[in-house]
This record gives C-alpha cells, sequence and structure tokens, in this order.
C-alpha cells in the first residue's frame, strides 16, 4: 500500500511540477544557423604566436571553442625580421618567422585572418610614431606607397607560393588595425586619405597575385556618436562624450565605414569584406586617458551597430560584403578586471545568440592573455583581455564560448533566458540558459559601474521538453560564482603574487570546476527542467 501511494505521490508532483513550466515542443520544424562565434578570434601580436605557452593556448581554445581564424598585430614589426634594405636600396624580405608562425597555427587546424601591418621600421617616415610598448611603426611616408605595394605583393606571392592558392583562398586580408587612431599613441599616423592610399595599393597588389583573395577594411575603432572622426584626422575637439542616462539614445555609427564604402566605389576597387570593431564604449582606447566619462553603452548596442552597417552595405555597391567585427569584448581596457571574471560570460552568450544570422564573425578579442600591448601584467590576473590567463587558466570568458561550440547548428527555440538547437547530422539536443541580470541591461559589465555585480537578480528556468526520446540522459553544465569562476578561488588563497606550481594546478582544476548533473527523459519523452538561475550564471544542457 504504501507503495503504490509513494508512486500516485510522485506522479501527482510530476502533474504539479508542469502546471506552470512553459512546454515546448522540441519536434517543431527548425531554423537553421552558424556558429559566426567561432569563426575567428584575436592574439596580441605576431612575435608572442612563437611561444610555447601561446600555442598550447591556441590549442585549447581550438579543440574547446572551434575557432577557424586567429587576428593578430605586428606582422610585418620589425621583431618579425621581414624587410631588410641594402645600403644600395636594393631589399630583401625574409619569412622565415611568418613561416614559421602560420605552419604551427595551420598544424593545429588554425587559419591566419591576416592583418597587414604595421610597417617595417625601414619603410616608416622618419622618426615614425610608434603604438605599444613593442613600439610598432605606425607613421606614413608617402614615398613609399609603391614599397607598401611591393610589400605586400611579395608576402602574397610566397603564403600562395608556400601554402597553396586553394588553402590561401580561404584567408581574409585586413589592411592595417585602427587606422582612424590618429596622432600620439594613435594606430595610424596618417591622414584618412592616407589610408585610403594604403588600402588602394595592398588590394591592387593582393588580387594581382589572384583576384579571388579575399580582401577587406577598414578596420576601424568602436562606434562613435559625434563628428570627430569626419575630418581626415581624430579632431579630439569633436568628440562628445554621454551621461550614461544619454548615451543609449543617440545614433552610434561605424568610424570612416561610409567614407570607405565612397573612396572605393569611385576609386573602382574591390571590398570582399568590411571590418570594425564594436566595443560598446564611448572611447576607442583603454579609459584611462579620463576621456570616457565612465558612460558605457547598453547590452544592445551590439546588435544597433550590426543593424547600422548593414544598412550601410545595402545603400552601397557592395551589398554581398561580408561583414567581419574583428575586435570585440567587453570593453577595449587590458587592465580591466572584468576580463577576469564571471559577468562576461552571461554578456558573451547573451550578445552573441542575440546577433544570430546577421554578420560573418565577431572576433573575441583575445584568447590569451600572452599579450604585450602594455607590457606584461604585474599579476597573474590582471584584468587582460584573454579568455585563458598567461598559466593557462581558463576564465569564465572562456567557458562561455565553450558552452556556444557545443551547440547545433538548428535553431528550435530562443527567448531570454534559453536557446535550444539541434544537431542536424545527429538529431541530438543541446541548449544554453544564462542569466544576464534586467537590473544591468542599460551598460556592458566593466568594473567602472559593476563594483558589486553579484547584487542582481535571479532568473527562473522552469521549462518542459517534450518529444524526445524517452528514458534519453542529459548532461547539465553549471558555471557560476562557485564554480569555474577562477578568479574568486585565486582570492580566497590570499591572491598569492606568485603562485607555486602546485597552487597553479590547484588553480587549474578550480578553473575547470563547473558543476555537472544528469538529468532523465521520462517515459513520455519529457524533461522537466526548473531552477533558479544565479546572477551572471550560464548552464549547458546537453542531450548524452
Amino acid at each position: 500500500m504504501k507503495k503504490i501511494f509513494l508512486i500516485v505521490v510522485i506522479a501527482l508532483w510530476g502533474t504539479m511540477q508542469t502546471l506552470n513550466a512553459q512546454v515546448i515542443d522540441v519536434r517543431v520544424k527548425t531554423e537553421p544557423f552558424t556558429h559566426y562565434w567561432s569563426v575567428g578570434v584575436g592574439a596580441g601580436r605576431a612575435n608572442e604566436g612563437l611561444r610555447a605557452g601561446w600555442l598550447e593556448h591556441l590549442q585549447l581554445v581550438k579543440e574547446n571553442c572551434g575557432f577557424q581564424y586567429v587576428r593578430m598585430h605586428g606582422l610585418f614589426h620589425d621583431d618579425m625580421f621581414v624587410y631588410f634594405r641594402k645600403p644600395d636600396g636594393k631589399v630583401v624580405y625574409n619569412w622565415q618567422y611568418i613561416d614559421e608562425l602560420y605552419d604551427r597555427m595551420l598544424a593545429i587546424g588554425v587559419k591566419p585572418f591576416v592583418e597587414l601591418g604595421f610597417f617595417p621600421k625601414d619603410m616608416a617616415a622618419e622618426n615614425s610614431k610608434t603604438q605599444m610598448w613593442w613600439k610598432g611603426y605606425v607613421s606614413v611616408d608617402r614615398n613609399n606607397f609603391g614599397k607598401w605595394h611591393d610589400l605586400i605583393k611579395a608576402f602574397t606571392q610566397h603564403v600562395v607560393g608556400r601554402y597553396g592558392i586553394n588553402e590561401v583562398l580561404t584567408w581574409y586580408f585586413e589592411v592595417w588595425n585602427e587606422p582612424n587612431l590618429t596622432g600620439t599613441g594613435g594606430f595610424f599616423h596618417g591622414t584618412k586619405s592616407d589610408y585610403f592610399r594604403l588600402y588602394k595599393e595592398a588590394v591592387t597588389a593582393i588580387k594581382s597575385v589572384d583576384e579571388r583573395l579575399k580582401v577587406g577594411g577598414p578596420a576601424t575603432s568602436n562606434f562613435i556618436a559625434d563628428h570627430r572622426h569626419d575630418g581626415e584626422i581624430l579632431e579630439h575637439s569633436q568628440s562628445r562624450f554621454y551621461a550614461q542616462e544619454e548615451i543609449n539614445k543617440q545614433q552610434w555609427k561605424g568610424v570612416w565605414i561610409e567614407d570607405f564604402l565612397h573612396y572605393c566605389e569611385k576609386e573602382n576597387l574591390p571590398v570582399d569584406f568590411i571590418s570594425t570593431h564594436p566595443y560598446p564604449t564611448d572611447y576607442a582606447l583603454d579609459p584611462e586617458t579620463g576621456r570616457s566619462k565612465d558612460a558605457i553603452r547598453y547590452v544592445h548596442s551590439l546588435k544597433d551597430d550590426i543593424l547600422w552597417l548593414r544598412r550601410q552595405l545595402a545603400d552601397s555597391k557592395y551589398p554581398k560584403a561580408e561583414i567581419h567585427l574583428t575586435e570585440w569584448s567587453t570593453s577595449p581596457n587590458s587592465r580591466d578586471r572584468m576580463h577576469d571574471i564571471l559577468p562576461p560570460a552571461a554578456y558573451i552568450i547573451k550578445a552573441n545568440l542575440d546577433c544570430i544570422g546577421l554578420v560573418n564573425s565577431l572576433m573575441y578579442w583575445t584568447f590569451t592573455d600572452v599579450f604585450e600591448e602594455k607590457g606584461g601584467g604585474e599579476e597573474i590576473f590582471h584584468g587582460g583581455f584573454g579568455m585563458i590567463n598567461f598559466q593557462g587558466l581558463v576564465k569564465p570568458s572562456f567557458h562561455a564560448y565553450r558552452m556556444l561550440n557545443q551547440l547545433g547548428d538548428e535553431k528550435i527555440y530562443y527567448k531570454d533566458p534559453l536557446f535550444i538547437s539541434r544537431f542536424s547530422k545527429t538529431g541530438k539536443l543541446s541548449a544554453i540558459a544564462f542569466n544576464y541580470p534586467e537590473e544591468y541591461e542599460q551598460t556592458v559589465p566593466s568594473m567602472r559601474n559593476f563594483t558589486n555585480y553579484m547584487n542582481a537578480s535571479s532568473k527562473t528556468l522552469d521549462i518542459v521538453l517534450e518529444g524526445l526520446n524517452p528514458n534519453t540522459c542529459f548532461e547539465i553544465e553549471i558555471l557560476d560564482k562557485m564554480n569555474g569562476n577562477v578568479y574568486d578561488t585565486y582570492l580566497s588563497m590570499g591572491a598569492p603574487h606568485s603562485p607555486s606550481m602546485g597552487e597553479i594546478e590547484f588553480l587549474r582544476e578550480k578553473a575547470w570546476g563547473t558543476v555537472k548533473e544528469i538529468a532523465k527523459v521520462d517515459n513520455d519523452g519529457r524533461l522537466m527542467l526548473k531552477r533558479d538561475i544565479a546572477p551572471w550564471s550560464c548552464i549547458l544542457i546537453r542531450e548524452l
């Protein structure tokens, strides 16, 4: 009698569980989608790619996050020893260091998204301005546009000869990095017209090798809502910085995009893809200059910027040009503690899911803290861009991309906080639930405005999935403040400045220490999932 009673109680409880739950039939017609978030990822500079740690981290993100391309600065910097000008004026090219880098990347299964820059010292203007700790030469010598053309053509001929045209046809060639940031501390010491000429010489050189090779630009920095970039050079006097209550009411526009498209149309130049960097900020470089006024845009800014960009292409001569957003993160500050901790994971997942089908790639900046724009970090966690720290400890941002990579290729359902997908080949399901708290939708997470980031509301996941195979098992994996959030574990150890080898191994285990559970589909083909999702937490639900 007791046994029967228990069965009745369990049956009633199961019925009660479904009364308020949202019922989702997974047998509905699906919509195919691509993993545009795993097309590419950023790295610091080319020479860093010759290090063992960098290559180990690349292997790790390839295996877990699926990245197909890596983009980096400094391909022609002097520490890659590409360009030698002899006393008689003759130029000799040396490709050994680039070959070493590309050979190892390709062996891992990752292709170069080629950023063409910066100048070799002997090609830059005399007394050239430099950028970053490693002093990339960024000043244009207007007498050397022909030499730039020759360098790009020789480089293209070399990689085609070494790797074969069929391989290189899958690559992308992007001209420069953020050339709109001119003047002291900028990435380009020249005018807008100088950059356009640089693009013309580069695209002409590359297409002379094979017109099918893909070339694009202008690789400009974050979107703006003022007139600082209307002229030939950046005019700080035209900058306008908005208070937080005003910033999301403005029309933000991509820098130089319209002018670039008009120039290329006028000069009859090909544009295979448009590239730009939609950081959700009102500043293009680190906010430590004080120019930012602390204002950061809202969680929907990425989608707004993409839709604006799509409209510009639709109205141009290049409506079929691909869109590659070749840098993106919560902020362009390589000393922002937020890069080390939990909130960006939920932001990464939400922003990417919200923009499915709108662009060809969105490249996180960067995959590793083996990164030296300002030199090395003073601590093992210093707010570096990387989703893996210098010692190889994975951060929550890594887990976000790992979870996104485990989604299928057909969309069944999406409504915040749940995305459900299916694998077309196997029919198996994979879903992600996440909590990007409503209270923080008006500003993207940054340590400048998230001092108490866990003070936010939970969200409730209360669903019943119907139409599943009876008795199928699902793995539920949870990333939250206590699990897989390695920085908090580091703090609990007293934040040792130079952890021992044993401490690093302990931190490595904790970094991977997400929580995993098993849930089973009932005899009627239903899976019931009910739980609170803590702020910034992310949950992967995967059919085994």
